[in-house]
């Protein structure tokens, strides 16, 4: 669910809309459904190769807990990211919860900062990503309708861990890697 047909060029909104997923597929951490978005954005920089292949082609990571001094206050964004095809800063803020209104209300203000402050004339306006675990529905719809920012939601999946029963009756990556080698061994020596 975007605003970016209302807020952005045709061919801008076009692209823009080209590099959204729904849902993002987090499936490389091991983060349980209790994860914080503190820990989701940590284990996501420390994945950062494969966020970004999941994210799409074209993303540049410029940095993590991006700081901006608005009025002598400190403001600090998840997640940066500059789009080298869509030539435009992309704001991404990770929500580990429920979508709720005032979420729009902090992206439209970071938006609007990293265009004065960051931004330079011959790049496109900044993308604002929210990404909630819940599903986004008519609640979004309203509350995006009159934003003046292109923003973008979606939902993200992580990968449910085995139930612990089943951690310690399955082999380890190890373990099957050893069973593997040991098989292609056997079949060297035939």
């Amino acid at each position: 669910m975007t605003n970016f047909d209302k807020q952005l060029s045709p061919p801008h909104a076009a692209l823009a809309q080209t590099t959204l997923k729904n849902p993002y597929l987090f499936d490389f951490l091991s983060l349980s459904d209790e994860a914080h978005e503190r820990e989701l954005e940590k284990e996501l920089v420390a994945h950062i190769e494969k966020f970004l292949l999941e994210l799409g082609e074209g993303f540049a990571f410029l940095g993590r807990q991006y700081h901006l001094q608005v009025q002598e206050q400190d403001f600090y964004i998840d997640l940066l990211f500059y789009h080298v095809k869509i030539h435009s800063f992309i704001v991404i803020e990770l929500k580990s919860g429920d979508f709720k209104p005032e979420y729009v209300g902090k992206m439209n203000f970071y938006l609007s900062a990293v265009d004065d402050l960051l931004r330079h004339s011959s790049d496109n306006p900044s993308i604002g990503l929210i990404l909630c675990r819940s599903k986004v529905g008519v609640l979004a719809e309203y509350t995006l309708r009159d934003i003046n920012k292109p923003i973008g939601l979606s939902t993200y999946r992580l990968t449910k861990n085995l139930p612990e029963k089943l951690q310690t009756v399955l082999p380890t990556i190890e373990e099957l890697e050893a069973e593997l080698a040991k098989g292609l061994d056997h079949i060297e020596d035939d």
